[in-house]
């Protein structure tokens, strides 16, 4: 099966790679795979960015187990017939989660703190340089708001930073909509894994109801001001430090 990448993903994904520096030559890049829609528009985008571009970088699609059951034989077979590297690293966080979280406690920050542990450790082994995760623009705006509203702090999501293990993060969908990748699979009749293979559902615990809740919120507000994500990709980029309520020692930490 021929698959479809629109002009403006691959558009997109070459000015933020050029505007950041993520995709570099010699680069060997372990690219999560989840089986979403992000992760699958990701490792085809990169698949074709290799294609195109002058210099020469390889990459690795690399799917977390959690030790579920989850079966990936369509996912592997769906890499296989588009000559894309993959493997699945099984692991028993399901079993661990049971002893490690409590009821109502934060099973997602767990799955997440493991699975990123995971795809860091394996990169190692496979000596990557590089690891490529699947966030775009939606996720950095929810990310915002929710440190903003529930944290009191001013974060998002970085498009490339330096792990505290040496290894380099990046984000090639950073800015992207996310509708834009919900496209991709559906023109391309890709079948997508969704909240069925999320751990939450195995467990007695709350639904997280932030990011729901940010969902919603910027859904509205971009029914009122349709220019809303334009307007925070360029803001997350022109951030004026001292308009903001911090000491002089503050602000030099955060030039320096």
């Amino acid at each position: 099966m021929s698959i479809k990448l629109s002009k403006k993903i691959m558009s997109k994904l070459g000015r933020t790679n050029a505007e950041f520096g993520l995709i570099e030559e010699g680069d060997k890049i372990l690219v999560g795979l989840s089986g979403g829609k992000d992760s699958l528009t990701m490792i085809h985008a990169m698949k074709e960015q290799q294609r195109r571009a002058p210099f020469e970088f390889e990459f690795i699609a690399v799917t977390v187990s959690y030790g579920m059951g989850e079966n990936y034989d369509a996912l592997a077979k769906h890499c296989q017939e588009n000559g894309i590297k993959h493997i699945i690293k099984e692991t028993q966080t399901y079993e661990l989660a049971k002893e490690k979280i409590r009821k109502n406690s934060s099973f997602c920050s767990f799955f997440s703190r493991m699975r990123r542990g995971y795809l860091y450790s394996v990169a190692k082994e496979l000596k990557c340089n590089k690891v490529a995760l699947g966030h775009h623009l939606d996720d950095a705006a929810e990310s915002f708001f929710m440190n903003f509203i529930y944290n009191g702090q001013m974060r998002s999501l970085a498009p490339k930073y330096t792990a505290d293990n040496g290894l380099v993060v990046i984000r090639p969908l950073i800015q992207m909509r996310e509708r834009q990748l919900s496209a991709f699979v559906l023109d391309n009749d890709l079948v997508a894994i969704g909240d069925e293979a999320c751990p939450a559902m195995r467990f007695d615990v709350k639904m997280p109801h932030a990011r729901a809740n940010m969902k919603i919120m910027l859904n509205k507000m971009e029914q009122e001001f349709p220019q809303l994500f334009t307007s925070l990709n360029a803001a997350f980029k022109n951030i004026s430090v001292d308009s903001f309520f911090m000491s002089e020692e503050e602000e030099e930490k955060i030039k320096s």
